[in-house]
């Protein structure tokens, strides 16, 4: 994704997301559903929609707190449809409530992502298609690069690839 890095500095809403948080490990479980989220949201649309939307969603999510949309029953998911803040769509709020609680039955996602023994994407893509609803092959890859656990983020000279290699 070599374009990200340049067009991504000093954007309003990708600059932020390419310089802190893309391709960056994360260990919390709930920052990790959140990402799993927006990626499932994004689905169909511009990444770009998904970060102008990103803090509203986050606050009618719960902070996308496993334990709480776990919880989420029919009359939540309309009051969700019915908000123009978020990305309205029936099948990707189901499928987030039922991910959390299949992520809540893991007892870890980060460890269990770490326990994974898939090594490239295709291998990824079955064991999330497997485990979880609403990750086909570009949320599957997009997710794992995001959260460092696949290559391609940055382009290996962008300044936060460098920052990101020095985490390791």
């Amino acid at each position: 994704m070599s374009g990200y890095c340049d067009v991504a500095p000093g954007h309003p809403f990708h600059g932020p997301y390419h310089e802190t948080e893309y391709g960056f490990p994360l260990r919390d479980d709930d920052a990790l559903f959140e990402r799993l989220c927006l990626e499932i949201f994004q689905a169909g649309l511009s990444w770009l929609i998904v970060l102008k939307k990103r803090e509203h969603m986050r606050a009618v999510f719960d902070g996308f707190q496993l334990a709480k949309v776990a919880k989420y029953d029919e009359a939540k998911i309309e009051r969700l449809l019915s908000d123009p803040g978020i990305v309205r769509h029936r099948g990707k709020i189901v499928a987030i409530i039922e991910n959390a609680n299949r992520i809540l039955a893991l007892n870890g996602f980060a460890d269990w992502i770490d326990a994974q023994s898939a090594t490239d994407k295709a291998a990824w893509v079955k064991i999330f298609k497997k485990s979880f609803k609403f990750t086909g092959g570009e949320i599957v890859n997009e997710f794992l690069m995001s959260i460092g656990k696949l290559p391609g983020a940055h382009r290996p000279d962008c300044p936060v690839a460098i920052r990101i290699a020095a985490l390791k």
